[in-house]
């Protein structure tokens, strides 16, 4: 395969160059990179013919001709998105005191960028085409400064709930990862360490399906509901939006909110995350008064996390299947003591004595069901991008280089019924010939698309996006 262009990263500036015999693209490429990024271009010209006299590349990365295509493909979509459809959100709030990032599709990430209005982002957008565009969570006095000198003025309070960080049935059918130090392969869930060299990078492909999305938003229901049961947030004061990818962001709009620090979010995301938590000293208790036994737990009606373990009890013997129990720790004779009495434990409830309904089901039994659903009651949050108080959040209606959907925000109430592969799409007209190398099947819309393997096949714009975004597949000759 011959390589015709490639990637030069240089300092301070970032273009790309078009190895090849026709010196007009290699200028008309190079000026159309400067302008964008609002290069002088004398300066651009003057720093080419540096690097080509002195033959000095710090990075240099070959790309296939046919890469360039199927580049060509998604940049176009995502221009035209821009140009004609994106609207710059108007519920960002203070968008001049905010901090802007963008990663192009080289590559490169762009920071401390600010807009004192929202047309001005939208120019910037149709010129640049970044694969990702970035605001802050965070306020500054002056956004466009080094971190040190921006004057943080507050943030908001922001969840990201992503299928990466949840175990899914799916996980090792569609998703694999590769270390980038030993090239060890395996499925799933990526690992904080590569288990035979120790490395901590890896090359991972994943794909959004709908079990891995539907296991987000239960995720994203947990959250919720601790957020304004137990933290006594109004869902007016809550965001919900999908990610664009695998997953979804939540945010607190609140005066109260913005002013915690990062230690302070730090105790919210241990409370949501369920940390530490001790089930005795939620409700359930043992008394020995005279050798009695007497079992105390909590009740349905209960508050916070007592009412929230309770829950998950009652949840995981209304559905549980014996190899449920059998991963809690229960023994086999128990668990058929607990689904001969079943029904019995259940309407217990209403009077909050079934610790008291059965016997042959002791104090241990039940703390282990209560430990169990204390993590199944907790949400699965990135924990990381709660207490950043600086944090970076993908712009909302902008586009996810990885899929070719639009982060989308919608209702609290309309969670249950949001579905990302109709709402999401953002690309509606024309078609794409693509190779696809391979891909499961996936809808988009009401239409069912692949599997396919080794195949030509012509698609809709999205579905096409979607495949060439995620490596799947390259636009065909």
């Amino acid at each position: 395969m011959r390589f015709l262009h490639c990637l030069i990263f240089t300092e301070p500036i970032v273009n790309l160059y078009i190895i090849n015999q026709t010196h007009e693209v290699f200028e008309l490429k190079l000026y159309d990179r400067a302008r964008a990024l609002n290069i002088n271009g004398a300066k651009v010209l003057a720093e080419k013919e540096r690097l080509l006299n002195e033959t000095f590349f710090l990075s240099c990365t070959l790309i296939r001709t046919v890469e360039l295509k199927s580049l060509t493909l998604v940049q176009e979509l995502f221009r035209n998105y821009y140009m004609r459809d994106y609207s710059p959100n108007s519920t960002l709030h203070m968008i001049d005191k905010r901090e802007f990032g963008f990663v192009l599709f080289e590559g490169v990430m762009l920071r401390h960028k600010s807009f004192k209005y929202g047309d001005e982002l939208k120019s910037y957008l149709i010129n640049s085409v970044p694969s990702n565009a970035y605001c802050s969570c965070a306020y500054y006095g002056n956004p466009e400064a080094d971190m040190e000198k921006k004057g943080w003025l507050g943030a908001d309070l922001i969840f990201d709930i992503d299928a990466d960080h949840i175990p899914t049935p799916c996980n090792k059918v569609h998703d694999e990862w590769v270390c980038g130090s030993c090239g060890f392969t395996g499925k799933g869930i990526t690992p904080e360490i590569c288990p035979i060299c120790g490395s901590e990078k890896f090359d991972a492909k994943t794909w959004p399906c709908e079990v891995c999305l539907n296991s987000a938003k239960s995720e994203t229901i947990k959250l919720l509901d601790a957020l304004t049961d137990d933290f006594g947030f109004s869902k007016n004061e809550i965001r919900t939006f999908f990610s664009g990818h695998r997953g979804y962001h939540v945010q607190v709009d609140s005066d109260d909110a913005r002013i915690l620090d990062a230690i302070s979010r730090k105790e919210i995301v241990d409370y949501v995350c369920g940390l530490g938590i001790d089930v005795v000293l939620h409700g359930l208790s043992e008394k020995e008064p005279r050798m009695a036994h007497i079992m105390q737990g909590s009740s349905l009606n209960d508050f916070g996390w007592r009412r929230r373990i309770v829950k998950g009890m009652y949840n995981l013997i209304l559905n549980a299947k014996e190899e449920d129990f059998m991963r809690v720790g229960l023994k086999r004779n128990v668990i058929g003591i607990i689904f001969d009495n079943k029904n019995a434990i259940l309407q217990s409830w209403d009077n909050s004595e079934p610790w008291r309904t059965i016997k042959g089901v002791g104090f241990q039994t039940w703390k282990k069901i209560a430990e169990h659903s204390a993590k199944l009651q907790s949400a699965k949050i990135d924990t990381v991008v709660t207490t950043d108080i600086h944090r970076l959040i993908r712009l909302t209606d902008t586009l996810h280089g990885k899929t070719g959907f639009k982060k989308v925000e919608f209702p609290v109430s309309a969670l249950d019924d949001f579905d990302p592969f109709k709402s999401a799409v953002a690309f509606k007209e024309n078609t794409a010939t693509v190779f696809v190398f391979d891909a499961p099947e996936f809808r988009l819309g009401d239409e069912i698309f692949g599997p396919y393997k080794n195949q030509k096949v012509e698609l809709p714009s999205a579905a096409a996006a979607l495949l060439v975004c995620k490596g799947r597949a390259e636009v065909a000759d």
